[in-house]
């Protein structure tokens, strides 16, 4: 299983997973142009794209959706978008919808030879989930644009091999930016986004010790830094002497190909 996050930020999200015979993108926030030029320069053809899988409708997870649909319908090609049934009525098609295949937050379902698990993920969006995709032995997951981390998250993010993960702010930084206190609110809430000190803890006293990649990402331009995250994270994964590989992503670069499995 091949696994690359082309992009995680406020300003867009989309992440490549595929093998020989599969090819899926989770999310859809890059334009159609950045979007088949980050496949290219990983040696993806965007014209073999199988399926589009979305975890909830904010712009930055679906705005390049419905050029993406469209040129595939010009193409001839009948790529599915998969999304909850809640989702699915939010989101704006460019003509003619593509094919979609609605599911209940909470279902698996196959896509080739990629076992995709949606789970429920708090976030103040109708529907969201997070993906646990599973391959050759290998389990990827990705839980993006949550407040806190439920059990049932944590269950599902267990014996993962590689996880993507949001380390959105630093409290202090967020407390003293430049946003207005209901944002500052709203990001801080149970339905919001994560912090470094709550990725910290779930790291200390959860991350799976099967895990030999942490990738953490969708950073706040404002209210985070880089250096910040990677010295917190550093710290938790050092106190519990785990060998996980921890990468922090550039908000405007894509990441290295990682193989599962």
């Amino acid at each position: 299983m091949k696994v690359s996050v082309l992009a995680t930020s406020s300003a867009g999200n989309c992440t490549f997973v595929g093998t020989d015979r599969t090819r899926i993108l989770i999310d859809a926030g890059l334009s159609r142009k950045d979007t088949f030029e980050r496949l290219r320069s990983i040696g993806e053809d965007p014209d073999k794209l199988d399926a589009i899988l979305i975890t909830h409708e904010h712009s930055d997870h679906v705005s390049g959706l419905g050029v993406l649909s469209r040129y595939y319908r010009k193409l001839g090609r009948a790529v599915p978008v998969f999304m909850t049934k809640l989702t699915a009525p939010l989101i704006e098609w460019i003509g003619d919808p593509p094919p979609l295949e609605h599911f209940q937050a909470g279902t698996g379902f196959s896509i080739g030879d990629l076992h995709v698990q949606s789970f429920t993920i708090p976030h103040d969006a109708l529907d969201p989930v997070g993906y646990t995709v599973r391959c050759f032995g290998g389990k990827f997951g990705l839980a993006l644009d949550l407040g806190y981390m439920p059990e049932s998250v944590k269950y599902h993010l267990s014996r993962c091999h590689m996880l993507v993960l949001e380390s959105n702010h630093d409290i202090e930084m967020l407390k003293v930016g430049p946003y207005p206190w209901s944002v500052k609110q709203r990001v801080m809430g149970r339905k919001g986004h994560l912090s470094n000190d709550v990725v910290s803890e779930y790291i200390a006293h959860n991350l799976d010790g099967e895990n030999q990649t942490l990738l953490l990402g969708h950073l706040s331009e404002h209210n985070n830094h880089p250096e910040i995250v990677r010295l917190v994270a550093t710290q938790a994964l050092e106190r519990r002497s785990l060998g996980t590989r921890l990468i922090v992503a550039e908000t405007k670069n894509q990441c290295e190909v990682f193989r599962l499995g």
